[in-house]
């Protein structure tokens, strides 16, 4: 198996409504994204499956020294093979793959967040640097987009911690902010046996909210010159922000004892209708 088709393999496995948004780029930048997001997955599974915290942390140590040896030229792992052309071609940073990778062990070091501000590190480093990844792949050529890339980032994040509350609650991570639990009256303990209330919907309404706000600015930070060599991210933005509406318009709280996802047919025609408006 090729390094572009382990990635392939990887990305389509996954279900992700990313692999949908990559579906419509030319095959240099589809292979480069893709590539990408097959690192993303390698390091995240990593923080998700592994129990034991030691084996958890030897192993990203592992990607550290992976990603200095794909900057010296002698990658190894079949991700990192596939990256390499991507590297030169579009000038990913070495300190951002590297940071995707400090994000991931944050998972391994904590399980709560006490404010909105120690949470925001976490998402720049899981997602907003994933952006400023992406639209360097895609292509821009204003600086302004960089903005918008760090915000997108930031909605896709809040959206994923929305949609998988209750599936981190069963890992015992809880990472709305401690301080609004408090806020909203709702205890740790409704958040890990999954109590519905109108306390807890109020609660996820609030974070909506907040990831709405992130969306809005995103695209307002997008140049309009930008628009279309960025469609990708738009398509990503249209799939992620429908299932964010999905959970605000069935109730909020569901998200308890159930995770909300798009058909795939639902995220292909999103992702053609967004590719053609753009």
């Amino acid at each position: 198996m090729t390094p572009q088709a382990y990635c392939q393999e990887k990305a389509a496995a996954s279900g992700s409504s990313f692999y949908y948004s990559f579906l419509f780029l030319p095959k240099p930048r589809r292979e480069a994204i893709t590539a990408l997001y097959a690192f993303c997955r390698e390091v995240d599974d990593i923080a998700d499956e592994c129990s034991d915290a030691a084996i958890a942390a030897n192993k990203l140590a592992w990607w550290r020294s992976e990603i200095a040896n794909l900057y010296a030229g002698k990658p190894q792992h079949p991700v990192s093979k596939a990256l390499q052309p991507a590297i030169a071609s579009y000038g990913l940073a070495e300190e951002h793959l590297q940071e995707i990778i400090d994000g991931m062990g944050m998972d391994l070091e904590q399980n709560r967040y006490a404010d909105f501000k120690s949470l925001q590190l976490y998402c720049y480093r899981v997602a907003s640097v994933v952006g400023l990844l992406s639209v360097a792949i895609f292509g821009y050529s204003n600086r302004q987009t960089l903005k918008y890339a760090h915000d997108l980032g930031m909605a896709f994040q809040l959206t994923n911690i929305i949609r998988d509350v209750g599936e981190d609650a069963r890992r015992d991570r809880i990472y709305l902010p401690q301080d609004e639990l408090a806020r909203f009256g709702v205890s740790e303990a409704d958040i890990l046996h999954g109590r519905r209330s109108d306390a807890v919907r109020a609660l996820l309404e609030f974070q909506i909210e907040r990831a709405e706000h992130y969306y809005d600015r995103a695209l307002r930070n997008l140049p309009a010159e930008d628009q279309h060599a960025q469609r990708t991210g738009l398509i990503m933005t249209a799939i992620y922000r429908t299932l964010l509406r999905e959970i605000r318009k069935d109730g909020a709280d569901q998200v308890l004892n159930a995770r909300i996802s798009l058909t795939p047919l639902r995220k292909l025609w999103l992702a053609w209708t967004t590719w053609l408006r753009y």
